[in-house]
């Protein structure tokens, strides 16, 4: 397996940056915007920032003075062509990783946390 592949499957154990992936399915979002709902210090989102970055699921970039966060779909499709060579898995079907990230996230909510908004 690629370095590149051993990153994406690394940054994907976490579910903090499970979480953060969910997030960024809706829309591009700002550091602070990202760290909002997280009980932790924007320095340790930015460290998982960070880190799904350098595993190719995110890009950041900056505007002005603040530094926005991307989604990149394209680390998830080449994790799935290598899935899909033992023959067992089918393509990624970005609909059901969200679904499956969007249960992650009720999963991981604290329960009085209000639960995501369906996504449409």
């Amino acid at each position: 397996m690629s370095h590149a592949l051993d990153a994406v499957f690394s940054a994907l154990a976490d579910p903090t940056r499970r979480r953060i992936l969910t997030l960024l399915l809706e829309d591009d979002m700002a550091v602070t915007d990202v760290a909002e709902p997280f009980q932790m210090s924007l320095a340790a989102i930015s460290k998982h920032l960070q880190v799904l970055a350098e595993a190719g699921l995110i890009t950041q970039e900056r505007r002005g003075r603040v530094k926005w966060c991307k989604l990149e779909p394209d680390a998830l499709r080449a994790a799935s062509v290598w899935m899909q060579g033992f023959g067992q898995f089918d393509p990624v079907d970005l609909d059901a990783f969200e679904r499956f990230l969007a249960g992650e996230l009720q999963d991981d909510a604290p329960d009085d946390a209000p639960s995501p908004a369906p996504a449409g």
